[in-house]
């Protein structure tokens, strides 16, 4: 008698298996786009001088390095596809803040709500475990 094998399911592998590589490859690059988005957005706040426009914001300049900083873990959690869903909790996160920065100064937070859904669409595109969890049902 044979030994059932035990699927890791932590593994990159898992995740692909079963999306098709149009899928696959849109979901990566997607979350890619997003990942570089966020790490360029993170880089002007740790440069003073850029870093001043935080106070239009509503918010101290000596604050702009630390938010860089958060900006770039979540970036790169959300980037390695180990931790892809931490990731995305936490930039989903960030820009929840990003949203209410924007909405108590009175200015569009359209943005940012856009880039949340797509921060959940790349993943999903990349991810069948997160499919499965949330499945897209057809009309009947």
């Amino acid at each position: 008698m044979t030994q059932p094998t035990i699927s890791n399911t932590s593994s990159p592998t898992v995740a692909t298996s079963g999306t098709p590589s149009w899928m696959l490859w849109t979901g990566r690059v997607l979350s890619g786009l997003l990942a570089a988005l966020f790490a360029a957005s993170a880089v002007p706040k740790f440069i003073p001088s850029l870093a001043g426009d935080m106070e239009k914001a509503g918010w101290s300049p000596t604050v702009a390095p630390v938010l860089g900083v958060t900006e770039l873990i979540c970036a790169l959690l959300y980037a390695i596809p180990q931790t892809s869903v931490l990731g995305a909790i936490l930039l989903t996160g960030y820009m929840g803040g990003a949203i209410a920065t924007h909405a108590r100064i009175g200015e569009s937070f359209v943005a940012q709500v856009i880039i949340g859904v797509l921060i959940w669409l790349g993943l999903f595109l990349r991810d069948a475990r997160l499919r499965a969890l949330i499945p897209l049902r057809r009309a009947s």
